[in-house]
């Protein structure tokens, strides 16, 4: 794949200082200049001012400077204008007004979490000791980006643009073929696209190693401030993560994942069309104004002005 991470984002936001003060609870590094990194993923959240909450940027890595070139004859058949100097490329998708910047730049190196014994039927792991989770003590801190979720105004556009431009895979849709989950590492999705009434970020997806690590950070957060939650504890089908979803100061959704499907051949995998709460989530009830948020008319009027 040309491709092989979502490496940041840029988050446009009125209230920068309530965003980076919940994103450093949430367990990301303030790096002193409006800047948050993670453990194994470095400087991955960028915060600038703005009149509404959306995501302004995001950066990709590629592998070689020729990939470059070929993305750029790519987004030149849909006649979609971009610049290449040296090891990176800059475009804009031209529904969300989204700039994305290819670098090329190494690979993400991530050192294996260790595996915890677990006792299950038949299986017995661990003797005479408690459970590794319930003696962890001290900060969540999230290993890096997965994923972020947008929703566009034309999503068949968009989608256009990350798959047939970019040359992002499709590895579910969502509903309908209007919005799907689409991978540019072996992750099943490093950015997701639905349809909605108007482009507004839907939430950003950090990895953290296990599920021990989801309950404890979200109930960190929650007892912190209960006016945060989300959606959680749950289990997705499209990715089969297990997840739990806060909502900063802003208004976007940040969730905590673990076990997300990696697909490392092609071939292997079909997309399918998830539809209902059989697509969405295998357990765990989606609560009201997840899907669309509490503030989409605010969103739309911001919009339209």
């Amino acid at each position: 794949m040309t491709l092989h991470r979502l490496s940041s984002f840029t988050y446009s936001v009125p209230n920068v200082a309530e965003v980076i003060s919940y994103y450093t609870e949430f367990g990301l590094t303030d790096n002193g200049d409006s800047s948050l990194a993670t453990v194994d993923g470095g400087t991955q959240l960028y915060v600038e001012q703005g009149p509404y909450r959306r995501i302004s940027a995001i950066r990709l890595g590629a592998d070689d400077p020729d990939d470059l070139g070929r993305i750029a004859s790519s987004l030149a058949a849909l006649g979609v204008d971009s610049a290449v100097a040296a090891d990176r490329l800059v475009t804009t998708e031209p529904i969300m007004k989204l700039r994305v910047e290819i670098v090329v730049e190494q690979r993400t190196a991530q050192p294996a979490a260790a595996r915890a014994p677990f006792n299950a039927p038949g299986r017995v792991e661990r003797t005479n000791s408690r459970a590794a989770g319930i003696l962890r003590n001290g900060q969540v801190k999230p290993r890096r980006l997965g994923h972020v979720a947008l929703v566009s105004g034309e999503s068949e556009s968009s989608l256009t643009f990350f798959a047939d431009g970019l040359g992002f895979k499709i590895s579910d849709f969502a509903g309908d073929k209007s919005s799907a989950f689409m991978r540019c590492s072996a992750d099943h999705h490093n950015v997701a696209v639905f349809s909605g009434p108007v482009s507004f970020p839907h939430h950003s997806s950090w990895q953290v190693d296990d599920i021990d690590d989801i309950g404890r950070g979200a109930e960190d957060l929650l007892t912190a401030n209960a006016d945060r939650r989300g959606w959680g504890f749950g289990r997705h089908y499209a990715g089969s993560n297990f997840f739990w979803y806060l909502k900063d100061p802003a208004g976007t959704f940040s969730e905590y994942y673990a076990d997300m499907d990696q697909i490392t051949d092609d071939d292997l995998w079909t997309p399918e069309v998830c539809e209902g709460k059989a697509g969405f989530y295998k357990w765990g009830p989606v609560p009201e104004n997840f899907m669309p948020p509490g503030d989409i008319a605010d969103l739309i009027a911001a919009q339209n002005t």
